[in-house]
């Protein structure tokens, strides 16, 4: 589920009462964006300032977690909650507590080993998946830890070799194929190393399944799709259910 919560109303992305509100209803994987504020404390928050998803204004950089606090989260149609920026500690200790799946995408303010250092703090390594970017992101944060299971982008055939390459484990991979539908014999190749593939339907595939049917979802896991990155969550559950 994309940014922990999208388009659900009274319900704001990046907010644990979100994950807990779908948690309750659906199993689903959870995708969360981790920020840090300007007094090192890392919290759950996608963009650079925090105008669009909360009642406050400015950088996440240049604000302290105490001041985060006076602010409330807003969900996507605008309606002010009662929730708060949440503190990436607590969201893993939930997922912990719950056994509940994270991935985690690292924002430009924070680096890997901050990140991977938290996550060993709260000992939520078994719930948890570090989003990497290219071959040198997954190369850095399986240095920093070779038990981590990473998100790696594995668009086509040529970052898929570039990755077997790098001489990262295929069982710390989970292979992120992209936001257009490949080709079958992609999904059959990572299947072949023993890879699970992630499509991400945000956006344009999802906006195609809720206009021209929903089950296409269904037509897509059958290529070898095993986990959407949806801002569809419901949708999707119920229909490849």
């Amino acid at each position: 589920m994309h940014r922990g919560g999208k388009d659900l109303l009274h319900y704001p992305e990046n907010c644990l009462e979100t994950l807990q509100y779908v948690s309750d209803s659906i199993f689903a994987i959870y995708e969360i964006d981790v920020a840090q504020t300007k007094d090192g404390k890392l919290v759950l928050m996608h963009d650079n300032a925090i105008d669009r998803t909360s009642t406050g204004t400015g950088l996440i950089k240049n604000l302290t977690y105490n001041e985060l606090t006076a602010f409330n989260l807003v969900d996507d149609y605008g309606n002010e909650t009662d929730f708060k920026i949440p503190l990436f500690k607590d969201v893993l200790k939930w997922a912990k507590a719950n056994n509940v799946i994270l991935t985690v995408d690292i924002k430009r303010s924070v680096s890997q080993k901050v990140v991977i250092d938290a996550i060993r703090e709260v000992k939520a390594e078994d719930v948890s998946v570090i989003i990497t970017y290219d071959v040198d992101q997954a190369t850095t944060a399986y240095a920093l830890d070779p038990e981590l299971l990473l998100s790696v982008s594995a668009r086509n055939e040529d970052e898929l070799n570039r990755l077997l390459e790098a001489k990262i484990p295929t069982k710390n991979m989970l292979a992120f194929t992209g936001t257009r539908l490949s080709n079958a014999s992609l999904f059959e190749k990572l299947h072949a190393e023993n890879i699970i593939c992630m499509l991400g339907t945000l956006g344009n595939l999802d906006k195609q399944a809720k206009v021209k049917g929903e089950e296409r979802y269904v037509r897509w896991k059958a290529l070898g799709v095993d986990i959407f990155a949806t801002d569809r969550p419901f949708a999707v559950y119920n229909t490849i259910k």
